[in-house]
């Protein structure tokens, strides 16, 4: 008998939903859903098991749509968005691993672990994850926001950068703020963590004192930064975004 679960079926980048809230994703077994083939097994989600898979477009009697990753949120909450992340994130470390890095043979998914193995040189890849960094930096009641060139017209946000080799995440955190706008930090503070997948970050956030130094964006990764007051914010990302997250909890602390 074919169990039943809920299934991530993920066409051109987007994912197939049905519904809303908890029936958000299908429900169904292998067969009702086309058997789609390279199943992988992300978890559980309502107390089902939780399978993701790449399909060429959505099944014969399915009634849904194919649903940006990012709209997931929207539509279906942080825990659908979560789980979400985590099945796009493995199907494109599935689909990216195919062949050996190393002598170019094809590979082989281990059965009881996210792990693709080399038959032939035994070179084992796990999936795996960017970690970044963002730094909201205050001064005296006021935060510091920049803005990228591809950002929304009009939109600030924190400084963020990604961890080098070798680099702690202090180390990258001070690194980001003095290349992206010339200034030094002190009292680094962690904020809380975000698996971010696209593709595949862990943004690490942070709140950092100003120490020293003049303003000065560099120009390229940032075209333009300044000290805001809590009442005076420019536009600001989505609240999916830990970015938002962490001007909000800044802005509810300063308030008098």
């Amino acid at each position: 008998m074919e169990e039943i679960g809920y299934w991530l079926l993920r066409s051109e980048g987007s994912l197939l939903t049905v519904g809303s809230g908890e029936d958000l994703f299908p429900r169904g077994s292998p067969t009702d859903l086309g058997n789609p083939g390279e199943a992988l097994l992300i978890g559980h989600w309502r107390g089902q098991p939780c399978y993701a898979a790449e399909i060429d477009g959505p099944p014969a009697g399915i009634a849904g749509e194919l649903t940006p990753l990012r709209r997931i949120f929207s539509v279906g909450g942080a825990e659908a968005f979560a789980l979400a992340g985590r099945a796009s994130q493995l199907l494109d470390w599935q689909r990216n691993h195919r062949h050996c890095g190393a002598c170019g043979a094809p590979t082989e998914r281990k059965p009881d672990e996210f792990a693709m193995v080399c038959p032939a040189c035994e070179l084992t890849v796990y999936p795996r994850l960017t970690p970044a960094v963002m730094v909201l930096v205050l001064r005296e009641g006021r935060l510091l926001l920049a803005r990228g060139p591809h950002f929304v017209p009009g939109m600030f946000s924190a400084l963020a950068g990604f961890v080098e080799a070798g680099e702690t995440l202090e180390q990258c955190a001070a690194r980001e703020v003095r290349e992206e706008v010339g200034i030094e930090i002190t009292r680094l503070r962690y904020f809380r963590s975000q698996s971010w997948p696209f593709p595949n970050s862990l943004m690490v956030a942070f709140f950092a004192d100003y120490a020293a130094g003049t303003l000065q964006p560099d120009r390229r990764e940032i075209e333009a930064a300044d000290w805001f007051s809590p009442s005076a914010l420019p536009d600001l990302p989505g609240r999916l975004s830990i970015a938002r997250q962490l001007i909000d909890t800044a802005c509810q602390e300063l308030q008098p």
